[in-house]
């Protein structure tokens, strides 16, 4: 054994390896006990996609719903909660989407002198704000995260994540 293998082979027993990052699943926004999903979703047959206008919610392999804001964002039009007939999704318990967006300064084009406005434009809760022309700021107190500005921004600056994370 060289001399380096056995100094790695040493160390390597101090490096912690990284855990593998979950995705994030983000649910529709008229739930108030997430363990309901796992429960009672595998009895349903998806009425909630169905009806969904925006075409944002899908149904994973476990058969729970979840939101994707690829192609658009969550109007909160209450269709998804008056179709689910075992209780997960009710309109009693609507809510802000319990995600988290924040604008990744190093890809948005507006902090790179590029007058953008794509985020803004489909905000229906005029959340994001410019400080000057070329800072975008989400005011948070004012974000639903709906998820409209997401698919609309041409760089992928706007980034999703856990409502718990810190920033």
């Amino acid at each position: 054994m060289q001399r380096r293998e056995l100094f790695t082979s040493l160390v390597s027993g101090f490096k912690k390896t990284p855990e593998p990052e979950l995705p994030l699943v983000i649910r529709p926004p008229y739930n108030k006990d997430s363990s309901l999903f796992e429960q009672e979703c595998k009895n349903c047959d998806a009425k909630c996609a169905s009806v969904c206008e925006e075409n944002i919610i899908f149904i994973s392999e476990d058969k729970t719903p979840y939101l994707s804001f690829e192609d658009g964002g969550c109007t909160f039009c209450d269709e998804c909660a008056s179709v689910c007939e075992f209780g997960v999704l009710t309109v009693e318990n609507k809510q802000d989407v319990q995600a988290q967006v924040r604008i990744d300064e190093s890809l948005c084009m507006s902090f790179h002198s590029v007058m953008c406005f794509s985020c803004k434009d489909p905000c229906l809760e005029n959340a994001i704000v410019f400080e000057g022309l070329f800072k975008p700021v989400i005011d948070m107190s004012k974000c639903t995260a709906c998820g409209f500005c997401i698919s609309r921004c041409p760089s992928s600056a706007i980034v999703v994540e856990s409502k718990n994370e810190t920033t």
